[in-house]
C-alpha cells in the first residue's frame, strides 16, 4: 500500500510542511469553471470545439491580448515510438491539429508573442527536429499565428528560478528555461492519459516535463547545470537516488520520500504552485489507456471524442478524470492511484484550486454524457 499523505511525513516534518501552505480554498466561481465539447474526431470541428470552449470560460482576448504566451505541449518518449503503428498524436501525444488550432486562436485573440515548449524527450536538438523525427512539419505551427517560437527546454544559456509559495512539499523551489517564467500567460496543453506512478497524466502532471536534464538528468552537472547526453529525470524526481546539480534549489527532507507514488505528486503541486497554469487544454479525441506511454503493456488505444479546457488545473484536471470514469476524491492506494498519493487532493490542500465536483461549473457537455471508462492501470487487475 502507498504511503498516505499525512503518513509519508514524520510527524514534524509534516506539520512544518502543511502549517507553511494555504489552507484549502475554494476557486472562484470564474477560475472553479471548466469546458467540455464533444469533438469524435481531429478534422475541423476541433477549431470549432475549442473556440466554443474558451468563449464558455470567458474568452481568451481578456487573458492574452498584446500578451507572451507560453504553450507547454506534451510530447512525452522519442517521435519513433509507437503503440500498434497508430501516429503519436492519436496515442501519448497532444495531436498536431489541436496544438495548431490553439496557437491560432490565442493569435487571433490578439498574442504578441507565443512560444511552444517542450523537454524534447533527451535530447537538445531544436524542438522542430524532434517533431520532424514524428512525421510532422514543424512549420504548420510556426505560421499557425505571428511570432511563434519552438523551444526545447532542455538547455538553456541560463535559467530562471521559480520559488514555492507555500514553501513547497519536495523543493523549494527549480530551475526553469526562462520560456517558462518569461510569459504573461501559461498553457498547459496535454492529452487525457492514465499514468503508471502517478495515477493520471493531466494538466498538472504535464508541466513535470519542465524540469531541464541539464539539471535534473541523470548527466546534469554537480556544480551547475551540464550537459545533455541522455536519460531522464527518475534518479532526482522519481527515487531520489540522485541530487540536482547543486545550483539548483535542494530536496527539503533527504530521505523522506524515496518511492515515485510519494515525490512526484508532490513536486507536480509545487510546481503547479511556483508556475501556475492559467489555461489547461487537454486533448482526448484519440488517446491510450493504461499507461502514460506505449513502453508499457498491457496498453491500448481509446477514442474518448471530447476535448476539455480550464482556467484552474486542479478543476480541469477533477472534470477530466471523472469523464475518465475516474473519481477525483480517489484516495491514495486506490485503484485510480495504486501507488501514488492523488495530486489533485495535494494541490487543494496547497489552495490552488477545488477537486470537488459540486464546487465545479461546467459547460458544454454534461460529464455524464461523455464519460468514457478507462481500464485498469497497466499490470492491475480492478478497477
Amino acid at each position: 500500500m502507498p504511503r498516505s499523505c499525512c503518513r509519508s511525513f514524520s510527524r514534524r516534518n509534516f506539520l512544518a510542511t502543511v502549517l507553511a501552505a494555504p489552507q484549502i480554498v475554494k476557486a472562484s466561481d470564474a477560475t472553479a469553471r471548466v469546458a467540455i465539447a464533444r469533438c469524435p474526431r481531429y478534422n475541423n470541428l476541433v477549431y470549432d470545439s475549442l473556440q466554443t470552449m474558451f468563449d464558455q470560460l470567458g474568452g481568451l482576448a481578456g487573458l492574452v491580448s498584446n500578451k507572451t504566451v507560453t504553450i507547454k505541449v506534451n510530447l512525452t518518449g522519442a517521435p519513433e515510438t509507437r503503440l500498434n503503428n497508430t501516429p503519436v498524436g492519436s496515442a501519448q501525444w497532444v495531436h498536431w491539429g489541436v496544438i495548431g488550432c490553439t496557437i491560432a486562436l490565442l493569435g487571433e485573440a490578439g498574442a504578441k508573442r507565443i512560444q511552444l515548449c517542450e523537454c524534447a524527450g533527451d535530447t537538445s536538438a531544436p524542438l522542430e527536429a524532434f517533431m520532424v523525427r514524428a512525421g510532422w512539419d514543424p512549420s504548420y505551427f510556426i505560421n499557425a499565428a505571428a511570432n511563434v517560437q519552438l523551444i526545447n527546454t532542455n538547455v538553456a544559456s541560463r535559467y530562471s528560478r521559480v520559488t514555492v509559495p507555500f514553501g513547497g512539499f519536495l523543493f523549494p523551489g527549480y530551475d526553469l528555461a526562462p520560456a517558462y517564467t518569461e510569459c504573461d500567460v501559461f498553457v498547459s496543453l496535454t492529452k487525457l492519459k492514465q499514468h503508471v506512478m502517478a495515477g493520471v497524466t493531466l494538466s498538472m502532471k504535464n508541466i513535470f516535463g519542465m524540469l531541464p536534464l541539464t539539471i535534473y538528468g541523470p548527466s546534469a552537472g554537480i556544480d551547475a547545470p551540464g550537459t545533455l547526453t541522455t536519460g531522464n529525470r527518475s534518479e532526482v524526481m522519481h527515487v531520489g537516488s540522485r541530487k540536482p546539480s547543486l545550483s539548483a534549489p535542494q530536496e527539503l527532507y533527504p530521505g523522506v520520500f524515496r518511492d515515485a507514488g510519494g515525490r512526484l505528486p508532490r513536486v507536480i503541486t509545487d510546481l503547479c504552485a511556483a508556475r501556475p497554469i492559467h489555461l489547461a487544454i487537454i486533448d482526448g479525441i484519440e488517446t491510450m489507456t493504461g499507461a502514460e506511454g506505449p513502453w508499457t503493456s498491457p496498453v491500448g488505444l481509446a477514442t474518448p471524442g471530447v476535448l476539455i479546457a480550464g482556467l484552474n488545473p486542479v478543476a480541469t484536471d477533477a472534470v477530466s478524470m471523472a469523464v475518465m470514469g475516474r473519481d477525483p476524491m480517489s484516495a491514495a492506494g486506490s485503484p485510480t492511484f495504486r501507488g501514488a498519493d492523488n495530486m489533485l487532493e495535494l494541490g487543494e490542500m496547497a489552495g490552488l484550486g477545488t477537486r470537488r465536483l459540486a464546487n465545479i461549473e461546467v459547460a458544454g457537455e454534461k460529464i455524464e454524457s461523455v464519460i468514457y471508462p478507462f481500464p485498469p492501470l497497466a499490470g492491475q487487475t480492478s478497477t
